[in-house]
């Protein structure tokens, strides 16, 4: 053990800065290291297979080549096809859909001559026809791929060239794995490469992501560690290193590895050292790396899926339906085989027309049947609507253009509007059932806001930040009204962005009052600045309503009292600072420095600020301090606390750090001690939570001036800092520390820098940061206390965590941890208070470490560090050993407002039919507090917690609560939702409104098989469910659960990275493009970027793709079968012979040409309900979830329809001409023409909001109709001897007959369905059609009679809660909607004002 400790030893002196930093005399290898534990030289045989990288150098020439082979060269190619592959590979492709292959097979069969019933070349072309504009267009998209991979390959980048041994021009795709780097700032990194040099002088490289996650703040970057010492870049030619490193993968925030040197020291690697392909070199003049991954196995192209694509509910239905059809055609044609060999059998003599085959047999009755089956299978084959696919994906294609095109959805601060990012299940938008909301981010602005804190048990309240607050919102109103006033919102700005960042105000403390408000104070780039960084963005999270906070007066009075005589030289007149003083210092210091924050200057926001050689260094000599304290007293001589202290004394020189080590040493008096002598000191009463308005009125006049600190030299003003978060939650802690003048002023990969109020510039020397994950839910900083010369480890986390690592016990005496114990208690119920407020809670702890035991932990750390296999694990035990036995400091509330319109939206959708569930992360105080604000849960509800720590527990809860729903409403769910809207419209919450709350340990009961139907039962029967505490896994496991085994259309919508899961799971996953980067809406199916906007993209456009949609597939399956039956009834009349009536090339064109473009702009362009009635009314979107445009009903109702249709449009011509003596064309050509104008004429009958678009497409289709049947019966002589149209239509056009034929036919063919949608529309009209009636008022008598509308429905509503309540509600009673004396009569009256009031209210 020896060895470990000298080397431990050694580190440790390395990080403190006691011993030469010469790498080239260090004594004690990390080889060494492992050696001394029984193991070899090398690292412990890794599991699996890893990635050797070795230099592209000619010392390495035989092992590189080697090791190339498994390499691939940094090419990119999104492309499917080549020129060779493009025919055969794409037609593969198509033949995957089973229509492609069905009419393949006719093709094919009708080769056959024996059962061909059309000419060959005309059978092929309806196929030929459908796969040639498919491939067309995939060869353009292809095409338009190929141009960007292009474009990106011959980009160019410096690379070291080992012939001419310097850095040259190379293009990206000649980049290989191995190659020497170097970039410049603002250019794109082309392949995956570990940093090795930087000109930064902390070896720091800044990144922009935003190509990979669309988060624009800076991400850090350290070159690995051994390199960032060197003062001259690395020489690739003295580079002897290889590295090791996980296969290919597409994990952004994992990579593991470590680097070997030649004498097999090794250095471990992680995403820290990682730069990744498309990434921006920020804030750098030049960093140079090595190739690790390049081409397609950088993480950038394995998370490149491209856009999403998904069956809708809908296709599914269709293809059942193209299966009826199919089965259809088969009783046909078995219909048509039969009849031809009853047909064949009547003739006792072999008949003229059937000629014997060569040898002299003749063909028998049954044989000619089965011959003539497939004879009707190519006949009939226009009964598979081949064309149907290729129109719904064109629909598809023209609703998703017109969703974008919406003004609606567009966001001009974001400068973004919706996405529609899967290309086929639009239609699925009008169906949803279930929708799934995440909580902070997409409820919420995720505009993190501090609002109180509690340090040391006294709470403080900020009731004048929460004025400040409510006059923000004020402004944004009042902005709102007068665009043309300038304001700090990004869509003032002009476009493109110049580099700007909002400027950090360091005013007097307290000067900031809700009577001064800045307005957005930007600094904007220009000259150099400005070009130098085309595309930086405003930094992120610093809108002035987050940074600019105001301090309160209580807290304000005790940061008074910390000053330097209190940690002087021991003297009998200066008492010993209480413990208080210490929390609060502590507390803030951890606010400033336990991030990642980026500070940065203003005037170029993605310039880095760096210690100054001034104040590089920890202080540590009592001079240094002396001075420094001489300089803060002259600089704050106005303050009384100050000018009437001494001077320090420098007699002894360990004194000041004794007192400032008190922590340990001192007895303290008690929080409730403090307590009671801060209400017998002042008039602001208790420190407890309830802050006393009055106390706070009083307190909101004083106003602190005497905090006014100037900034040393060598050190940038505080107003002169910006701040780069990688989180909201980070960057409000900064903000709300520096308001208290505990101000970030610079981070490096080795120390921190703030300058506190009182103390002066503190330089911490950085020794390790454990970054916050999902597992441990917190994050920790290790730093050297620049005055105790201790190691501190300050940690922020979820008060649930936090709570359950403090120390038991205190090794100073019972005294201290009765203290603590009380400390914890009350802060416990400041925690509870600040959730009960809806505020997002943290908790901030210490520990104290000595020299010893983080040397112990350091050589575990380095273990964890330097593995492949198993690092996450290694690292989280090592974490676990280091986060523990700590010293809790306090707490804070951030709140997190409500984004605009989400109470209206949820209310919208509720009305609508569909279940919201909330699943989040927070407390459940905090998730139910949000859920009433948002309206998802109602005053009125009743709630039913579940909280067990025990699966039965869980279980008998559950029980006992289902019975009591059961017993409130029998009627389940299922059948609730399945009743038809009637006039008026019903409610959507009629009958008793309960709520369910569920905490994540009882939701993993829950989802547990054996509870999973129960708890679906009970979750099924609640208005609203609240999942609180959950993480990503359970979130996914809940939609997954309800999607599948209630077989019901879920919607999932977040914005982060932990709701990737829960969307991908859902029918329908939209992202929200927040605050918290683009990973959501990466894996997306639609990205929108506010809650609001779902409503409208569900209540209008939803319904509207999904009835288009559905009527147009019904339309196609309807004149397929009614053209394709026209010559089905001839059969009869011909021996079932399988001859047509028409000409071969009219009865592929009428389906291919004459209908096929109205039921498309049909698709596209129809609108049942106006936008602003259906956003008026939602209960119209339950229509949609009911799939009541699409049942089977409806389907086999069509398909009669057709039936009827064809029957007309047969016998009526055929009657009339019965007797006559024309020939079999000119009998088919009237057929013809009443079938076109009853096909489109029923399309007419069929819409509801008929545009020039729609007339115009009609009439071009009769007319070309009319054009072909004219030309091809003027050129067309001999097309199809013995029969040929020529002259037929000319001829029929001079007849009136024709004329009478055609009018008569298609009067009484349509004439059932337009009796039935007058009766309809007059008698019984459904609630689409009554809304479509509202369309066509004026405003005024509109608006009156949307407003009888919902007087209707709460009628319903009230009879319907009158029936199933007993009494009225404690909560309501007594309570009306125009403000009138609470009702005194009897029950009913009560119930009936209870329940109007409350809806004139909502």
């Amino acid at each position: 053990m020896t060895e470990p400790l000298r080397w431990a030893g050694y580190h440790w002196q390395r990080l403190t800065g006691g011993a030469n930093r010469d790498d080239h005399e260090r004594p004690y290898s990390y080889s060494s290291l492992l050696a001394c534990r029984g193991k070899s030289s090398q690292t412990p045989t890794l599991a699996g297979k890893h990635r050797v990288v070795v230099p592209h150098l000619q010392p390495f020439k035989d092992e590189y080549e080697k090791f190339s082979g498994t390499y691939v060269n940094n090419r990119i190619r999104t492309t499917k096809y080549t020129l060779l592959n493009f025919v055969p590979r794409n037609l593969f492709e198509q033949f995957h859909r089973v229509a492609n292959l069905y009419f393949l097979f006719l093709v094919v069969l009708n080769w056959v001559p024996l059962v061909e019933a059309f000419q060959k070349e005309i059978t092929m072309l309806p196929l030929v026809a459908v796969l040639t504009i498919i491939a067309i267009k995939d060869g353009l998209e292809d095409y338009r791929k190929y141009k960007l991979d292009k474009q990106i390959n011959n980009l160019v980048t410096k690379v070291y060239s080992r012939k001419e041994k310097k850095y040259v021009d190379r293009c990206w795709k000649d980049v290989t794995v191995g190659d020497f780097i170097r970039l410049s700032c603002n250019e794109v990194i082309p392949a995956d490469m570990v940093l090795l040099f930087s000109t930064d002088p902390d070896g720091i490289c800044h990144i922009e992501t935003s190509s990979l996650d669309g988060e624009s703040n800076l991400k850090q970057r350290q070159v690995v560690r051994g390199y960032t010492e060197q003062d001259s870049e690395v020489d690739p030619e003295k580079f002897s290193s290889r590295i090791e490193c996980e296969s290919p993968n597409n994990d952004l925030n994992r990579f593991r590895g470590f680097l070997e040197h030649s004498n097999k020291e090794r250095v471990g690697l992680s995403k820290e050292n990682l730069l990744l392909r498309g990434c921006t070199i920020r804030n750098t003049e030049a960093v140079m790396g090595i190739v690790v991954y390049a081409g397609h196995e950088t993480k950038a192209m394995l998370n490149n899926s491209g856009p999403r694509y998904k069956r809708s509910n809908l296709e599914r239905r269709a293809n059942t339906d193209v299966l009826c059809c199919v089965l259809l055609l088969v009783i046909m044609c078995l219909t048509g085989a039969l009849g031809h060999g009853i047909w064949l059998s009547r003739y006792e003599n072999i008949p003229f027309f059937n000629i014997p085959e060569p040898d002299g047999h003749v063909i028998s009755p049954v044989l000619g049947g089965f011959y003539m089956f497939w004879t009707m299978i190519i006949l009939l084959q226009v009964l598979i609507p081949i064309s149907l696919y290729v129109s719904i994906e064109i629909v598809k294609l023209g609703q998703i253009y017109f969703i974008q095109s919406d003004v609606y959805f567009y966001n001009e601060k974001m400068d973004s509007t919706v996405q529609c990012r899967a290309l086929n299940i639009t239609e699925d938008l009008g169906q949803i059932q279930y929708l799934f909301s995440d909580k902070t981010g997409t409820l919420t602005e995720n505009k993190m806001v501090f609002r109180r804190c509690s340090v040391a048990g006294f709470d403080y309240c900020h009731e004048e930040n929460a004025k400040r607050l409510e006059s923000y919102q004020e402004a944004a109103s009042e902005d709102e009204d007068s665009p043309d006033t300038p304001s700090g919102s990004l869509s003032n700005m002009a476009k493109p962005r110049a580099p700007s960042c909002r400027m950090v105000r360091n005013g007097p403390l307290g000067s900031m009052s809700s009577n001064h408000l800045p307005g957005s104070c930007f600094a904007l780039g220009s000259g150099e600045g400005a070009s130098e960084v085309p595309h930086s963005r405003q930094a992120a999270f610093s809108s002035p309503m987050e940074t600019d906070v105001v301090p309160d007066t209580r807290l304000l009075d005790k940061f008074s009292q910390i000053t330097p005589q209190l940690f002087t030289p021991l003297d009998e007149t200066i008492p010993d600072p209480p413990l208080e003083t210490l929390y609060i210092i502590d507390f803030f210091i951890a606010l400033a420095i336990c991030n990642t924050v980026v500070v940065s200057a203003p005037n170029q926001p993605r310039q880095k600020i760096g210690l100054s050689s001034l104040h590089g260094m920890p202080i540590k000599s009592l001079e240094e301090i002396k001075s420094l304290f001489q300089r803060l007293s002259v600089r704050r001589s106005s303050s009384p606390s100050l000018a009437s202290g001494k001077e320090p004394s420098s007699g002894v020189p360990n004194a000041f750090v004794s007192r400032l080590s008190l922590f340990s040493r001192m007895k303290p008096a008690s929080p409730v001690e403090e307590e009671m002598s801060q209400t017998s000191k002042s008039p602001q009463g208790s420190g407890n939570s309830a802050c006393p308005i009055e106390t706070e009125k009083q307190d909101g006049d004083v106003g602190v001036t005497d905090g006014q600190v100037e900034s040393l030299p060598g050190q940038p003003l505080a107003s002169s800092l910006c701040y780069e978060a990688e989180s909201p939650d980070e960057a409000a802690l900064v903000y709300a520390a520096r308001a208290y003048q505990c101000t970030l002023q610079s981070r490096t990969p080795e120390q921190v820098m703030v300058d506190f109020a009182a103390l002066g510039p503190l330089t911490f020397q950085l020794l390790h940061i454990l970054p916050f994950d999902s597992v441990r839910k917190r994050m920790s900083v290790v730093v050297r206390h620049p005055i105790s010369n201790q190691v501190v480890v300050y940690t922020k986390g979820a008060d649930s965590v936090i709570m359950e690592l403090l120390s038991a016990a205190s090794p100073d005496g019972p005294g201290l941890e009765k203290q603590q114990t009380m400390l914890r208690e009350k802060t416990q119920q400041h925690l509870d208070a600040y959730t009960k407020r809806g505020l997002r809670t943290l908790c901030v702890a210490k520990r104290v470490m000595s020299d010893t035991e983080y040397a112990e932990w350091l050589r575990n750390h380095f273990l964890a560090e330097t593995s492949i296999d198993n690092r996450e694990e290694l690292l989280l035990e090592s974490a676990m050993r280091l986060e523990n036995k700590l010293t809790l400091l306090g707490a804070t509330g951030i709140e997190d407002r409500l984004q605009e319109g989400v109470p209206e939206s949820i209310e919208a959708l509720h009305k609508a039919g569909i279940k919201i569930w909330m699943l989040t992360g927070d407390k459940q105080e905090t998730a139910v507090n949000i859920a009433y604000a948002c309206k998802l849960l109602e005053p009125d509800d009743k709630l039913f917690i579940l909280n067990t720590e025990s699966k039965n527990a869980c279980e008998m809860l559950m029980d006992t609560i289902l019975k009591e729903l059961q017993k409130k409403n029998p009627a389940s769910p299922e059948q609730a939702s399945s009743e038809a809207l009637h006039q008026p419209p019903a409610a959507p919450d009629s009958g008793l409104r309960a709520g369910l709350i569920i905490n994540g340990r009882t939701l993993e009961f829950a989802l547990q098989e054996s509870l999973q139907r129960q708890f679906l039962g009970l979750a099924a029967r609640c208005h609203a469910v609240v999942c609180c505490r959950a993480t990503p896994l359970q979130k996914s496991q809940v939609v997954k659960l309800v999607r599948s085994h209630l077989r019901v259309m879920t919607l999932a919508i977040g914005d982060g990275a932990n709701d990737v899961s829960m969307i991908q799971v859902a029918d329908v996953g939209i992202g929200i493009s927040g605050q918290e980067g683009m990973q959501a809406v990466m894996a997306s199916d639609f990205a929108i970027s506010q809650f609001k906007h779902l409503s409208k993209l569900l209540l209008v456009h939803g319904h509207w793709c999904y009835t288009r949609l559905s009527n147009m597939i019904l339309y196609f399956f309807y004149k397929n079968v009614a053209y394709v039956n026209l010559l089905f009834w001839y059969q009869f009349f011909c021996g079932f012979s399988g001859t047509s009536m028409t000409d071969y090339w009219v009865l592929i064109f009428f389906n291919l040409l004459f209908t096929s473009a109205p039921p498309v702009i049909y698709g596209v362009l129809e609108k049942d309900v106006s936008a602003e009635t259906l956003m008026r009314l939602p209960e119209l979107y339950r229509n949609g979830q009911k799939s009541e445009a699409y049942l089977p009903l409806t389907f086999w109702i069509t398909l009669l329809d057709a039936f009827y249709q064809s029957l007309v449009c047969f016998f009526v011509p055929y009657y009339t001409y019965q007797g006559s003596d024309i020939d079999i064309f000119t009998f088919g050509n009237p057929l013809n023409t009443a079938a076109l104008f009853i096909i489109l004429l029923h399309l007419v009958i069929e819409s509801k909001s008929l545009t020039w678009i729609h007339m115009l497409v009609i009439v071009g289709s009769i007319l070309s109709y009319f054009f072909f049947a004219l030309v091809f019966g003027a050129m067309c002589v001999t097309c199809n001897p013995p029969s040929n149209p020529y002259w037929i239509m000319q001829e029929h056009m001079l007849d009136p007959v024709f004329y009478l034929v055609c009018v008569l036919t298609t009067c009484v063919a349509l004439l059932p369905r337009f009796i039935y949608r007058v009766l309809q529309g007059s008698l019984f009209p459904s609630p689409i059609l009554r809304a479509k009636h509202f369309d066509r008022l004026p405003a005024e008598e509109r608006t009156e009679a949307l407003k009888k509308w919902k007087e209707a429905g709460k009628m319903d509503q009230l009879t319907s809660k009158y029936s199933d309540h007993s009494a009225c509600s404690p909560e309501v009673e007594g309570f009306t909607g125009n403000g009138q004396q609470g009702c005194q009569g009897s029950m009913e009256t009560c119930s009936s004002l209870c329940v109007l009031s409350t809806e004139d209210f909502l």
